[in-house]
């Protein structure tokens, strides 16, 4: 009697791991991590010594505060959120020369000060509406003395531009939740 073997097919799969091993650190190595950058801001140099006391006048400063319950509260009069960039912008060029608000752009400083319990959607609205209002003032002296928008001036022109309506955003300790005082 005759028996028949049968044969089993079979797939050797010991290089498998190894390509499969490959495979990752290639992928590892050639991917590119996203990071959430956040709101960039630049911080000044740090230094064991107090910073000197710089004279300044109440005029020149445009304060704005978000309390706990996320109102805005701009020179301590209630402000819609829809009325800050306009409100900023006439602060900082002060075109009516007006006594309580800033004597020249270079000068302006806007404060910026929330309350613990501010939710973080409401201060970066803030945020971005007070960024905005500077953009939009650089764009509209980058057309009067250039013809140009900011964004397509030559570095050395956009420095100039930022030198005559520096961006001076000064963000205060936020205070304890609901103490807006």
């Amino acid at each position: 009697m005759a028996t028949r073997r049968r044969m089993h097919n079979e797939i050797n799969a010991g290089s498998m791991a190894d390509i499969a091993f490959l495979l990752l650190i290639f992928f590892l190595v050639t991917t590119t991590i996203t990071e959430d950058k956040g709101v960039l801001v630049k911080l000044p140099e740090w230094t064991p010594d107090p910073p000197p006391a710089l004279p300044m006048h109440k005029r020149n400063v445009f304060s704005v505060m978000v309390n706990a319950e996320n109102q805005l509260l701009v020179r301590d009069e209630p402000t819609n959120i829809t009325e800050l960039r306009a409100k900023a912008k006439n602060f900082i060029l002060n075109p009516d020369n007006d006594p309580k608000m800033s004597e020249r752009p270079a000068l302006a400083i806007i404060s910026l000060r929330n309350d613990r319990g501010t939710r973080y959607e409401s201060y970066i609205e803030v945020y971005n509406e007070l960024k905005a209002a500077y953009n939009e003032l650089w764009n509209e002296e980058a057309m009067k003395k250039f013809g140009k928008q900011m964004s397509d001036l030559e570095p050395f022109r956009q420095k100039t531009i930022k030198e005559a309506i520096p961006m001076v955003l000064s963000e205060a300790e936020p205070t304890a939740f609901g103490d807006e005082k």
